[in-house]
């Protein structure tokens, strides 16, 4: 607690440091009422009593006296004058104050708004980093059946194949089978061709050996009688 004044005076002093020139800008110091009258004098009557920290504007200065206008809103412009050593030219420190902690308090309400945005990004992030998760599972999934259906493809390509080869090799020996096939009926044909030529032609023989061998005998039997 106690460093929070110590604090605050060194920001209101950076503050008065870094300040641009106010010379049309003044406040009522910070402990004092003060009386604003009616000319530059106190024999001049008192037009009102402004409060410590009330914002004014400088018009003109004439010795020790200023010429302001009140710039308060509901103070309809209301002039007169002040001596000069009760105006300050920076905001004083009750208003400065004030200011620091409505800046405190926007900042306040920005840092949960910018925690409130970063636990949701936090949430997000998880939830993705979930689902990232579930999808990779997934995914290693997908590959592992891609793998097997992809040996199982090639396998049933190597029998296809093999299928093929089979195949060709069974329509070859087949129609290699059909030609000795007909080979074969052509042999059996030719072979009984020769048969029944030689057949014939054992008959054609043993005919004309029955004619010699008749005549013969009727030869013999004709030289007997």
């Amino acid at each position: 607690m106690k460093g929070k004044p110590i604090f605050l005076i060194a920001v209101l002093g950076v503050l008065l440091a870094c300040q641009a020139d106010a010379a049309s800008k003044a406040y009522v110091t910070d402990i004092l009422r003060v009386t604003m009258r009616a000319g530059p004098s106190t024999k001049y009557k008192i037009v009102t009593m402004l409060s410590s920290g009330q914002s004014l504007e400088v018009l003109e200065e004439q010795g020790d006296w200023s010429h302001i206008r009140i710039t308060e809103e509901g103070a309809n412009d209301r002039e007169g004058w002040v001596m000069t050593r009760f105006l300050i030219t920076r905001a004083p420190w009750e208003v400065q104050a004030t200011s620091l902690l409505e800046e405190n308090k926007d900042l306040k309400e920005k840092l949960k708004t910018t925690q409130k945005n970063l636990n949701d990004s936090v949430a997000l992030e998880k939830d993705l980093t979930s689902k990232l998760q579930t999808s990779t599972k997934a995914l290693d999934g997908l590959r592992k059946e891609f793998e097997a259906l992809k040996e199982g493809a090639s396998g049933y390509l190597k029998l296809s194949t093999a299928h093929k080869v089979t195949k060709s090799k069974l329509e070859s020996i087949e129609k290699e089978a059909q030609e000795l096939g007909k080979e074969n009926e052509g042999l059996k044909s030719s072979q009984r061709n020769k048969w029944f030529a030689t057949g014939a032609l054992v008959l054609l023989c043993g005919l004309m050996i029955g004619l010699v061998f008749g005549r013969q005998q009727r030869k013999r039997r004709s030289t007997y009688y």
